[in-house]
């Protein structure tokens, strides 16, 4: 049996403020050929995740948040929102399951978000048509204008502004 602790949410939520794509996975199962991904992903404010897709019909992709605030948007082809849902643990909300093929993105709405993740295994990188043509790599100087415009498609935190 493995506990998920706070200790362990506390330490994953550390590491991903101190890297440098402010995100970090713990992962539960053995290795990156294992049939079932398990994991945590902590993830900051500043993180951009560009949008993408699992083609592999059997890619259906589950997350649950534990601690924090998380947005997950689908898009459509050209790369209009389709639909948003705000997780939070305690929240309406705490987790949604995504289709194989349904692109998709995740934003953190507040410091210090975690949540579970489960997909098929094994671990395949992205093809180059399951990556967002319409949204920039990771690293890109624009990055931080298409988080705004997400994190803008929802309302914003209790006591901010």
């Amino acid at each position: 049996m493995t506990p998920i602790t706070s200790a362990l949410l506390d330490a994953t939520s550390a590491a991903a403020r101190q890297a440098p794509r402010r995100r970090m996975n713990h992962n539960f199962h053995s290795g990156p050929e294992h049939p079932c991904h398990r994991l945590l992903n902590a993830i900051e404010p500043e993180s951009y995740v560009r949008p993408h897709r699992h083609r592999a019909t059997d890619k259906d992709e589950t997350m649950m948040v534990l601690r924090g605030r998380l947005g997950v948007i689908t898009f459509d082809h050209q790369g209009e929102p389709l639909a948003t849902q705000d997780l939070t643990a305690a929240g309406e909300a705490c987790g949604v399951t995504l289709a194989a093929g349904e692109w998709h993105t995740v934003v953190a709405l507040e410091p210090g978000t975690i949540f579970f993740e489960a997909k098929a295994g094994p671990y395949e990188p992205l093809a180059p048509d399951e990556s967002a043509v319409w949204a920039p790599m990771e690293g890109a100087i624009d990055t931080h204008r298409f988080l705004a415009q997400w994190r803008g498609l929802f309302q914003p935190t209790l006591g901010k502004a």
